[in-house]
């Protein structure tokens, strides 16, 4: 198991910057699920419909 020091040491300390095409494109995807889920009311247990 890695510690976290070693981790953000090769993984980068939680910096959003972007590094290349396809960390842009994730990030938009995660922002557009983002807004759809607080949309719904930022809620993960949805009653049953029923």
């Amino acid at each position: 198991m890695k510690t976290s020091p070693k981790v953000r040491d090769e993984r980068g300390g939680g910096s959003t910057a972007v590094s290349s095409e396809f960390d842009v494109e994730a990030l938009a995807g995660m922002a557009e699920k983002s807004a759809e889920f607080a949309a719904q009311g930022n809620r993960v247990y949805l009653p049953v419909a029923g």
